[in-house]
Order: C-alpha cells, then sequence, then structure tokens
C-alpha cells in the first residue's frame, strides 16, 4: 500500500499556493509617503516625528511614557540602566531567549544568571527565580517567548518581596495580554524591539514604556542627551544634562518613527486576523498525539499579541520516540517550512563562559561577579531538553482556511503515520 507521507512519496498536503500568507511586514502607500515626507523635509535625525510616535505608543498601551530606541537592545539596555542595574549586580533571566533579553548587563558591569525555561510556556519558570535571588540582584527578566506570557503575578510578586525591578521583554508579544492586561504594562518597565521582521515593525528600532517618571528619565539621560535639559529638569540629575550618562546615541531614526506611527494604526486589525488564523490552524490540530499547542487556554484572559516567531510543544512519547528532526524532515516534505528547537540556550555558550569581552583577564560573566555564577551543562536540566522539545510552525499573516487547513494537514499526516519514519 503507497504511503500517504510526502517524504514516502505520497503527495504533498500544502496544494495551494501561498501568495502573500508570509509576507511580512505590509508596507503599503502611507507608509511610503510617511517616509518620504521625512526625507524631504531633511529631518531624518531630528525628533519630531518620534516625539509623535512616543505620545501614540503610549496612548496605545495606557501608560504615561514612551521612548523610543535605535534597536530594541538600547532600549533593553536602557531599561536595564534605569532600573539600577550597575557595577557586579546580578541579573536574572531565561537560557532560552535572544541574547539581547540579558547580555547588555556585561555593558553595565553586572553579571547573569539564569533560570530555568518552562517547557509548556517557553518562558521564565517562576519558581526557579526566587532561590536565585541574592543581595546583588536588581532586575528580573520576563520574556513573553514566542508571544506567549510569562506568569507575570508571580514574577511581580517575588519582586515585590525581594525588592527588585522587573524588566518585561515583549520583542515577541506586542499587543499581547496576561489576564486582559497588556503586556509591558505590568512589570515596572516594558522593553522591546520593533525591526521589521517583528509582529509589529518599524524598520529597525526599539520602544521601552512605563508608568515609572523616574525609569523614563533615567533611560532619556542613559543615551538621549539632546532631550535631557526637558527631561531632567527639577531633578537631582539636572546638571548633568547635555552629555549621554551612557555613552550612547539611542535616538530612533525618523524615518522608523514615521513607519512605526503608520503601522501603529492598523496593528490592532492585522494583530486580530493573526490570531484568528493561528488559532485556527491550532484548533484543527487539537487531539493529535505528538503535538501540544503554544498557547494559553482560551478562558485564561491571556493572548499570544501578533505571535511572532510561533512555535509548537513536540512530545515524541506519543509517536513512537520519533526524533524531532525526522519528524521536521517528513512535515517540510508536505510543503511547509519549520525548523526544530528555538533560540541558542545562553548558559552554554562560550561568550557567556569563556570570553573575556573587556580586558578582565576572566570571563567577562566572572569577572562582574562577586562569585561563581557560571552554569555548565546540567544546570538548567529542564531548559536543556527544550531543543528536542519544540519547533516553528508557520507565522499565517491572514485568515485564509484552505492554506492553514493544508498546512495542518501536513502536521497531522505525520503524526498520524509517524510509524512509518521510525
Amino acid at each position: 500500500m503507497a504511503s500517504e507521507l510526502a517524504i514516502k512519496g505520497g503527495p504533498k498536503a500544502v496544494q495551494t499556493p501561498v501568495g502573500d500568507m508570509f509576507t511580512w511586514p505590509i508596507i503599503t502607500e502611507e507608509d511610503e509617503q510617511a517616509v518620504l515626507d521625512v526625507l524631504r523635509t531633511g529631518r531624518m535625525s531630528a525628533w519630531d516625528v518620534t516625539l509623535e510616535f512616543e505620545k501614540e505608543f503610549a496612548a496605545w498601551h495606557g501608560v504615561t511614557h514612551a521612548l523610543a530606541f535605535n534597536t530594541g537592545t538600547a532600549a533593553l539596555q536602557a531599561a536595564f540602566f534605569a532600573c539600577g542595574l550597575g557595577y557586579r549586580d546580578e541579573l536574572i533571566g531565561p537560557s532560552m531567549t535572544y541574547w539581547a533579553s540579558c547580555l547588555p548587563a556585561f555593558t553595565l558591569g553586572a553579571t547573569i544568571v539564569f533560570a530555568e525555561t518552562d517547557p509548556e510556556t517557553l518562558c521564565i519558570d517562576p519558581k526557579d527565580i526566587e532561590h536565585r535571588i541574592t543581595k546583588r540582584t536588581k532586575v528580573i527578566v520576563a520574556v513573553h517567548y514566542a508571544g506567549h506570557p510569562c506568569e507575570m503575578d508571580a514574577i511581580m510578586d517575588i519582586a515585590k518581596r525581594h525588592g527588585v525591578k522587573v524588566v518585561e521583554d515583549v520583542s515577541h508579544a506586542h499587543g499581547g495580554l496576561y489576564k486582559g492586561r497588556l503586556l509591558g504594562t505590568i512589570g515596572h518597565v516594558g522593553a522591546m524591539s520593533i525591526m521589521s521582521g517583528k509582529a509589529l515593525p518599524a524598520g529597525e528600532g526599539g520602544m521601552l514604556i512605563t508608568n515609572d517618571a523616574r525609569i523614563w528619565q533615567r533611560a532619556t539621560a542613559f543615551g538621549h542627551y539632546e532631550r535631557t535639559a526637558e527631561v531632567l529638569k527639577g531633578t537631582a540629575w539636572e546638571r548633568f544634562a547635555g552629555l549621554p550618562m551612557g555613552a550612547c546615541k539611542n535616538r530612533m531614526h525618523q524615518c522608523s518613527s514615521a513607519v512605526g506611527r503608520v503601522q501603529l494604526r492598523h496593528y490592532r486589525d492585522r494583530m486580530v486576523e493573526i490570531q484568528k488564523a493561528m488559532n485556527y490552524f491550532w484548533d484543527l490540530l487539537e487531539g493529535v498525539p505528538g503535538l501540544r499547542a503554544h498557547r494559553p487556554s482560551r478562558n485564561s484572559g491571556s493572548t499570544m499579541g501578533g505571535w511572532y516567531a510561533p512555535h509548537g510543544i513536540y512530545r515524541a512519547e506519543e509517536i513512537g520516540s520519533l526524533p524531532i528532526d525526522t519528524f521536521v524532515e517528513a512535515v517540510n516534505a508536505e510543503g511547509v517550512n519549520i525548523h526544530a528547537g528555538a533560540n541558542l540556550l545562553m548558559h552554554l555558550h562560550p561568550v557567556l563562559n569563556e570570553l573575556d569581552v573587556y580586558g578582565h583577564g576572566k570571563p567577562t560573566r566572572l569577572a562582574n561577579a562577586t562569585r561563581d555564577v557560571l552554569q555548565p551543562k546540567g544546570s538548567l536540566p529542564r531548559t536543556e531538553t527544550i531543543p528536542t522539545g519544540c519547533f516553528s510552525i508557520p507565522w499565517f499573516k491572514h485568515y485564509r482556511p484552505r492554506i492553514i487547513e493544508e498546512h495542518a494537514l501536513a502536521f497531522r499526516k505525520v503524526c498520524l503515520n509517524a510509524k512509518e519514519l521510525l
């Protein structure tokens, strides 16, 4: 009997041309005109358009302050500084994340301690944070990984009891909700990338949002020296205005600000359609052995925002312990494009364990520490299982049922016929 699997000679599940289903960002004449207005008036290095973008971004999130940056990395670095992270302090964050979620701590003379990642949410596990807090801990970074909200109530409770700040990294989860509250507005400060590949794209850039005036002032002072005369007026730091405290020039390019304003205007509608499409995909796969949806429960009040870098959870033991690489190869043969795993595990990377960045004569992670903070292989056992326990899925930008159904069929076929691949 002929196999149904494409990798064994059967027909591919995906037959319909996808067209612009995966094209992102969506750029229209409105975006183009906004950029041309900046170019033709020569305001590329000014900040009038950026100020308007900040006001609109703050209003969209219902917060008092928004501050624009040239990258999400710069926004996170400034957030760490604004929360008081400095020489020989410690930051706690997840190991499985994009490096900018934690690595800027080195530039402030601080070090990094990694906590376990929950294999179901792919976010930092609150149950593994508290025992890692020391008198040197200043910041906990809550990365809403692949769009999934962190357990913010538990994290904020830990932070409050220990007097540390929480920085939400919202780079994967713009517009997402945790129990009805917008991500980025729950911690002391939210920071995020809004580069062109993100769910909310503005070209290259970052944003910081907060209701804390002191955090906003410190973040501005770190790398927005042109604006400090007004921002620091009447504060203890007023005499330092005019030079960037962090020796950084962090302002957003106004072409990015112009695009960001247009994208923000349309983002909620685009996000809602993405959510409809992605939830439909997972609804089609409900109950399929070997697969678990990476999304909050429907009645939790939590959502995945624009569902950036969407993933699924793999349960090999339910389909004969089929290796994840074999699973991915078979799904891709059906006309889909996915990969196994997720971001590099930073606690195992040589930059975090061996590299002397600034010439201290020892690895920078140790040079910036008051104790041995290295975490070798085996130190985060649950996190270390995740590369074989998750996989990417298609990021649908439109609700087009036929195309979504064909892509879901690819996963269903492989899981239901896994014995042919063993």
